[in-house]
């Protein structure tokens, strides 16, 4: 998965960095960098399309480990504490809710 984490663009608009993510191993991160650096032509044109400027910014990508990180710091921070979390939409083990007997109050 890719995502553009962010962009600055150099105050005279001529020059655009933009930040990606990709969430996966190293080798599909720098095969998605090349991939966008080859693209640079086709993204510059489509961005001159939408944009009204005189100039169309020259892109740059760089590759942003930052989300990476943050996951691995959680992950590391879980093993020291000795928590697991449930991923996301799933109850934990101490959760009771509505499919688990229990039915919820309209009025609280």
């Amino acid at each position: 998965m890719t995502s553009v984490v962010a962009v600055s663009v150099a105050p005279d608009l001529k020059y655009c960095k933009a930040y990606i993510s990709v969430l996966g191993s190293e080798e599909e991160a720098k095969g998605t960098l090349e991939g966008l650096k080859n693209a640079v032509g086709y993204i510059r044109r489509a961005l001159a399309g939408s944009l009204n400027l005189r100039n169309t910014p020259e892109i740059t990508f760089v590759l942003d480990q930052s989300i990476e990180y943050g996951v691995h710091m959680t992950r590391l921070i879980d093993e020291v504490t000795g928590t697991e979390r449930a991923p996301e939409g799933e109850a934990g083990p101490g959760w009771e809710g509505p499919e688990n007997g229990q039915e919820q109050d309209a009025e609280g």
